[in-house]
């Protein structure tokens, strides 16, 4: 039987009663597979996928003509990325985090993700085709998005951004510890 993390067995060490001066524990807030806690956006930014998010801005705010393939090395460069990691091209159709969906309307695509499957992290940046309307690209990603792609591991959150043509899109622990 599954269960929350944050959900524990009932009958196990139950805390003496709290004295009236101590103030009551905080329930632990619950983290959905949109990356909202308790309806509100988790994204802050100071997670994992806030930052990469942040650089990626920075990276196409610094040289407008950059490629996926270059996003996608100098995300991984990052020194927060704490693993040893790898890029690669991808076509149109399934790709790696979105089930049995069909991923189409990109030029180009690169993901970048650990060389090890145990951690769930798994990016992508997209260069949109002419004309392609890149917020229902980022609807179709978001829609289709499994953060328990990895059977032996979920992420955290769900991040998708975009500059021009360009479409940020990674899902990823909150913090590497």
């Amino acid at each position: 039987v599954e269960q929350d993390a944050a959900v524990e067995d009932s009958t196990m060490d139950q805390p003496a009663a709290a004295p009236e001066d101590t103030p009551a524990e905080m329930p632990t807030p619950s983290v959905d597979a949109e990356g909202t806690v308790d309806g509100e956006n988790a994204v802050s930014g100071d997670t994992v996928g806030a930052m990469l998010a942040e650089e990626f801005h920075a990276l196409k705010a610094e040289n407008a003509a950059i490629t996926a393939q270059e996003m996608a090395d100098a995300i991984l460069a990052n020194p927060m990325i704490q693993f040893g990691g790898a890029t690669m091209e991808v076509e149109q159709g399934l790709l790696t985090g979105f089930g049995n969906a069909e991923i189409t309307g990109f030029e180009n695509g690169v993901m970048f993700a650990p060389m090890i499957g145990s951690i769930p992290f798994v990016g992508y940046v997209f260069t949109l085709e002419d004309g392609a309307d890149a917020t229902a690209f980022m609807q179709t990603l978001t829609d289709n998005a499994d953060p328990r792609w990895n059977i032996c591991v979920e992420a955290d959150e769900t991040v998708v951004e975009n500059a021009d043509n360009m479409v940020f899109f990674v899902m990823c622990p909150s913090q590497f510890e």
